[in-house]
Formats: structure tokens, C-alpha cells, sequence
């Protein structure tokens, strides 16, 4: 799997864990609604880390929260 869709599986999962629809997730991190539905629409597949925060912050959980899961333990080689 690669990254970006690392990043969009963790953040359905976040979603999902939290009750929360992705628009209200854009709202509580101060996201725009489109920047969001893009990442999560394989419309944008490189999540800056400032988003990534965001969004932690918006769900009151840290970084290391956000990659602690095991979407991310095998990751794809990005370069090649």
C-alpha cells in the first residue's frame, strides 16, 4: 500500500472510530470540505503534514496517534 492511500484508509478509520462524517471532520479541523473529499477520493494523494495535524488536532488525538496503526507498517518503496 502506499502512502497516501495509508492516509485516506486512517482517516475513514478515524471517522469511522469517532461518529463522525468526513464534512464534520473538515469543520472540526479547519479544513476545507474539498480539500478533505479529495484526499479521501484518491483526488489527492499527497497529504501535507499540516493537514495530517490538523485533522489530529480537530479529533484532539497527537501525530503518533495518527500513525499508530498497521496501515502503515508495510508501506510501499515511494521511490524506484
Amino acid at each position: 500500500m502506499k502512502i497516501g492511500n495509508a492516509v485516506k484508509q486512517r482517516i475513514i478509520e478515524l471517522c469511522k472510530d469517532n461518529n463522525i462524517t468526513i464534512n464534520k471532520l473538515a469543520t472540526i479541523s479547519g479544513i476545507t470540505q474539498s480539500t478533505l473529499n479529495n484526499i479521501t477520493s484518491d483526488r489527492n494523494a499527497s497529504t501535507t503534514i499540516s493537514t495530517i495535524k490538523k485533522i489530529c488536532d480537530g479529533l484532539e488525538i497527537t501525530i503518533k496517534d495518527f500513525f499508530d496503526s498497521p496501515l502503515f507498517d508495510n508501506l510501499e518503496q515511494e521511490i524506484k
